[in-house]
């Protein structure tokens, strides 16, 4: 109604209003229910609506009357209808309002709108106009202000003490034990003589660089990341100044689609660059790699969801034109531009190792410590990249599952940037670790250390499910885990990309600060 979404008010035990997009089209009773005419366990179907619209009148000369706000109040009422008219209803008139007492009297039957096939079912309703203080260019305030901010501070406190923790860790690393480390290297480059003493992370530096197994497929990742992290980057910041307002509905959808169109060309680029820096040739291959891989997955299970709810004929499905347009948008504008960034790399010098890199690889020896030869290091790694971002979670999942308001953008930004602190340390002391082992396996490992954060974000949606949620059937049951398969793909390429991206720039420089002969 005038560009505001229908909500239903709920009042809480504090006193305080929260608001709910859209309305309930019906509720199963309980014995904790205040409404005395709800029979446990029997399921009420809301036939009446109450809209009340909201209006404020200005203080000018046009005295001009604008809807400020548009609430629902459902209802489930046994009709009964004229004996000598049944389109003439007893129990809705026209020419009145169905009062409150009214309704708790008509409802006391109304377990037989949901009893079968030969239930007649009137729909009805009221509508109720009421003057408000409230100003046209406020009246998304109500919304917008609803969040208790306390909890999203309590949110940002808790990342703080996880970014501390793990930057104490990091200066540990960087100002004693490397100092330490540095001071001992060039000891021994005084006295040959003890050069078989050499041992720790400076003896790989001959590996450190060696390119990664699956080094192709590695720099599609990273490039795909790249371009998650600017789309999600530029996103929040508009979303912070304001420019992509609740009142412009899809706004926001329409931001993300766009931007990720366009970043295509820092994919390309970026892949690329990682491409020649392993000294493959087949850098079209891998652009067009670049071009379809992560796109192409997020599409295909897009459109399998869709054919699902086309095939229970919900009118939430995408028209089958919304799908050709994204296709346009994909081939049309990101796929060209992916291959504008790989070409502008391709013509740069590749990105050079501050060592050489060994003819023959360095064999591994084993280490005492499981912990450092373990798989398991790395998913235990990305605990605490979900735990920083955990709350903001939450109250995401919950705006998109459970039709709740999301707009504190502020709060979602700062989460980002502590999300983004700690992906890159966590993955910098875990790699640093490594290499003190002599492992030299460090670039899936950097990659996969803050990207398993994923699993636990899949993990937690599981849960989600099966503690906030009330889905029944196969097929919204597939929907959720899919659009949530999604939402984990996206979230493991970004944390990933951002713990790599910081254990490269660390191995290059502590690589180019000792002495190597």
């Amino acid at each position: 109604m005038d560009n505001i979404p229908a909500t239903t008010s709920h009042y809480l035990e504090n006193g305080a209003v929260v608001y709910e997009k859209g309305f309930p089209l019906g509720f199963v009773g309980t014995r904790t229910m205040l409404s005395t005419y709800a029979k446990p366990g029997i399921q009420y179907l809301n036939n009446h609506v109450v809209i009340k619209l909201s209006y404020h009148q200005q203080e000018d000369d046009t005295g001009a009357v604008r809807i400020v706000g548009f609430e629902v109040d459902p209802y489930s009422v046994h009709h009964e209808p004229s004996p000598t008219n049944k389109h003439h209803l007893l129990t809705c008139q026209s020419n009145q309002h169905l009062e409150r007492t009214l309704r708790a009297q008509a409802v006391a039957g109304s377990e037989v709108i949901m009893g079968g096939a030969d239930a007649t079912i009137y729909w009805t309703y009221d509508v109720v106009w009421l003057k408000s203080d409230v100003k046209w260019a406020s009246r998304w305030d109500a919304y917008l202000k609803m969040t208790n901010s306390e909890i999203h501070w309590f949110s940002i406190v808790n990342s703080l003490v996880i970014v501390m923790f793990l930057s104490a860790f990091v200066a540990v690393i960087m100002v004693r034990t490397l100092r330490k480390d540095l001071a001992n290297y060039d000891q021994i480059a005084a006295n040959p003589d003890d050069a078989m003493e050499e041992t720790g992370w400076k003896n790989i530096h001959g590996d450190v660089f060696r390119p990664p197994n699956y080094g192709a497929f590695f720099s599609v990742l990273v490039g795909s990341g790249v371009q998650l992290l600017g789309c999600v980057m530029i996103t929040l910041v508009f979303a912070v100044l304001g420019f992509l307002s609740p009142a412009n509905r899809g706004g926001l959808m329409t931001a993300v689609l766009m931007l990720f169109a366009f970043m295509g060309a820092f994919a390309g680029y970026w892949s690329t660059r990682m491409y020649t820096m392993f000294k493959l040739t087949s850098w079209k291959t891998n652009t067009l790699w670049t071009a379809l891989f992560f796109p192409g997955f997020v599409f295909f299970l897009f459109f399998v969801m869709n054919c699902l709810i086309w095939g229970e004929k919900s009118s939430g499905a995408v028209p089958f034109a919304t799908l050709i347009a994204l296709l346009v948008l994909w081939f049309g504008i990101s796929v060209p531009l992916v291959y504008l960034g790989a070409h502008i790399a391709v013509r740069k010098e590749p990105m050079k190792p501050p060592v050489k890199v060994n003819p023959l690889p360095r064999t591994i020896q084993p280490s005492g410590d499981w912990f450092s030869n373990s798989d398991l290091s790395m998913i235990i790694g990305g605990v605490l990249p979900f735990a920083a971002a955990f709350i903001e979670i939450f109250f995401i999942m919950s705006s998109v599952w459970l039709h709740q308001f999301y707009y504190v953008f502020g709060f979602l930004f700062l989460v980002f940037l502590i999300l983004v602190v700690t992906c890159a340390e966590i993955s910098i002391v875990m790699c640093y670790f490594h290499l003190c082992q002599e492992n030299y396996h460090w670039w899936w490992r950097s990659f996969f250390t803050s990207g398993s954060s994923a699993l636990y974000l899949f993990l937690y949606s599981a849960f989600y499910y099966a503690t906030k949620l009330e889905i029944e059937g196969l097929i919204p049951t597939l929907l959720f885990f899919g659009y949530m398969l999604l939402a984990c793909a996206a979230f493991f390429l970004l944390t990933g990309t951002i713990g790599f991206a910081s254990t490269y720039a660390f191995v290059h420089v502590i690589y180019a600060s000792v002495k190597i002969d």
